[in-house]
């Protein structure tokens, strides 16, 4: 007997009349796609970010150390500026993880677009990049490992931004979480903003303008260089994030809230804060022509420029007392938020400054 369907119609593994129409896809909620079906795109611009990613692909060890490592067993450094690069040091080596493991534990699960959960995927391995620099430049310098990847627990500055930002993951992890519901779809909300608005565009900036202001002065390049490279990457997954928020906002209105944006705004302002306590741990008494007064007005200022792209109105006003930023921020083809100078990179192999 015939193992196959004895029907005069031939089995077909494809129902031609469930074929994906692009508008059934969404961002969140997505009832219709039950497989990652990538085409047809609906969001190019998640796909464009993926590609972006793909293209500015690095990797730290193609980034020499050897005069980092001369300057830091030399007596060339004073005890001020090395604290300000074992501070960032220590904070970044456990919030990069942090990002990563939100991506993977919490944000990936609920995302329900193909488009966008590739450059998920694409983000979750920078992250993972970002961690390895941080092991290969304490590696590198013959750092004390457990002091660097334990700061989060010894330093009150650094452990108050991470457990700001662990609190947000939790909450998607509670059993039973669900954002289709009104209430959780806020919260999956909050979560977004707080680690691509906050963690991403706000908490990492203060530790990028300490650390590329020693490139500045032609020390530490190598760790200069790559952290200007995963402030490259950063620009695009905080660009990722703002039009993945916006985009669930405008897929499902009755969610953004006045009360809501009341609770997103005081995130970031409390944001704020910490990232100036922070700031003035790092550099009590100001090193390099840097000191806590101008990094709560570059905080402020970078905390407007959030705001702005999240259709909030500005909270401060103030200016960017780091012009020079710009030229660093900026990325290939693209004037990011900063909107300047355009300067081009591609990979670690084809890099030129």
């Amino acid at each position: 007997m015939s193992c196959c369907n004895s029907s005069s119609q031939p089995a077909t593994f494809h129902d031609l009349s469930k074929r994906i129409d692009p508008d059934q896809k969404r961002l969140v909620n997505c009832k219709q796609v039950d497989v990652n079906q990538l085409m047809p795109l609906k969001y190019t611009w998640a796909w464009d970010y993926y590609t972006k990613g793909c293209s500015n692909h690095w990797m730290p060890n193609e980034i020499s150390m050897q005069r980092d490592i001369e300057l830091w067993k030399s007596n060339r450094l004073t005890p001020e500026e090395r604290q300000v690069i074992m501070r960032n040091l220590g904070f970044f080596s456990t919030a990069e993880s942090l990002v990563g493991n939100n991506i993977v534990l919490a944000i990936f699960k609920h995302v329900t677009n193909p488009e966008a959960r590739q450059y998920l995927l694409r983000q979750a391995f920078e992250e993972a990049i970002h961690t390895h620099t941080f092991q290969y430049i304490v590696e590198s310098l013959s750092l004390d490992q457990r002091e660097v990847f334990n700061m989060y627990h010894e330093v009150t500055s650094i452990h108050d931004k991470d457990a700001f930002e662990m609190t947000l993951t939790s909450a998607i992890m509670e059993e039973g979480f669900s954002t289709e519901t009104n209430e959780g779809l806020q919260t999956f909300l909050k979560n977004l903003v707080g680690f691509y608005v906050i963690m991403e565009g706000i908490f990492f900036y203060s530790g990028f303008v300490m650390l590329l202001s020693f490139k500045r002065q032609n020390k530490m390049v190598g760790v200069g260089q790559q952290f200007e490279y995963i402030m490259r990457d950063e620009s695009i997954h905080l660009n990722f994030g703002i039009d993945l928020i916006n985009g669930i906002r405008a897929e499902n209105p009755d969610a953004w809230t006045p009360e809501l944006e009341a609770e997103v705004r005081a995130m970031i302002l409390k944001a704020v804060e910490l990232e100036v306590a922070y700031a003035q741990d790092c550099m009590p008494r100001g090193i390099l022509g840097l000191n806590a007064g101008l990094f709560r007005e570059y905080v402020q200022y970078i905390a407007d420029r959030r705001f702005d792209r999240l259709n909030m109105a500005p909270e401060f006003g103030s200016q960017n007392p780091f012009p020079w930023m710009s030229e660093v921020a900026d990325l290939s083809k693209e004037a990011n938020f900063f909107e300047t100078k355009v300067t081009s990179y591609q990979n670690a192999g084809q890099l030129e400054w």
